[in-house]
């Protein structure tokens, strides 16, 4: 049975530090049916390129549209994305543009929720077997003489919390925006029919802050000695 761990920041390892965010997104969201102005977090798709769409100047600045423009810009951007993206409010595209310094290790994270790996240990993970990682190209600027090549991983939402520890109380996702809200518990279950075979890091499709990998993930990481990753075990259901 596949044992799943959840990725934090080795705060002890931190040795660089980056500045930067995506050059385009998704407005927030005014919804006209349950009254919260919302966007996601952990909904990033690096790979995808918006310079063609003849509207791309929309998606560059952060702010919140009323439920129908959403959903106007959710459609221009949709045949460029992952076919299964769900694209909520807030969702990312495009390279990381920012500046970059210090002594980067193999992996680095801006809040636990973003990724960016040294080519080089993507290339070794890759060699041990270790499925569907996709790094994607940044536009990190450095001070420094001979900068590493970052990319930003690109960790899509897969699989769901198990319902034993959500709260009850949770309301049903709003019939216009699909807005849910809840904490992440404590003490967080994987509803493990859910879970993607195919891959052995994904973010939750359902709290997509929280990064999951595999143990094959795990026990390469530990083999090929990549610091900058903590994992601890989340139990399946």
């Amino acid at each position: 049975m596949t044992r799943y761990f959840r990725l934090r920041e080795d705060r002890a390892a931190v040795t660089a530090g980056f500045d930067a965010a995506h050059k385009w997104g998704l407005p927030g969201v005014r919804c006209h049916t349950c009254g919260a102005t919302w966007a996601s977090s952990g909904h990033q798709y690096p790979s995808v390129d918006l310079s063609e769409l003849p509207e791309c100047s929309e998606f560059e600045k952060a702010r919140s549209e009323p439920y129908p423009e959403f959903e106007r810009l959710r459609e221009l951007v949709r045949p460029l994305a992952p076919p299964q993206a769900m694209l909520p409010p807030g969702t990312l595209f495009g390279p990381l543009v920012g500046s970059a310094s210090g002594k980067f290790g193999p992996f680095t994270s801006q809040g636990d929720m973003l990724w960016v790996v040294r080519r080089d240990a993507l290339e070794r993970l890759q060699a041990e077997g270790v499925k569907g990682l996709l790094g994607c190209r940044t536009e990190l600027r450095f001070r420094q003489k001979d900068p590493p090549e970052l990319l930003e991983l690109q960790l899509e939402p897969h699989g769901r919390l198990h319902p034993d520890c959500i709260p009850p109380e949770v309301s049903p996702p709003c019939a216009t925006c699909g807005r849910v809200y809840f904490r992440l518990p404590d003490e967080p279950i994987l509803d493990a029919a859910s879970l993607p075979p195919a891959l052995d890091l994904f973010r939750v499709g359902n709290y997509a802050t929280v990064i999951v990998g595999t143990e094959r993930f795990k026990d390469a990481v530990l083999r090929l000695e990549l610091d900058g990753l903590t994992f601890r075990e989340l139990p399946t259901r």
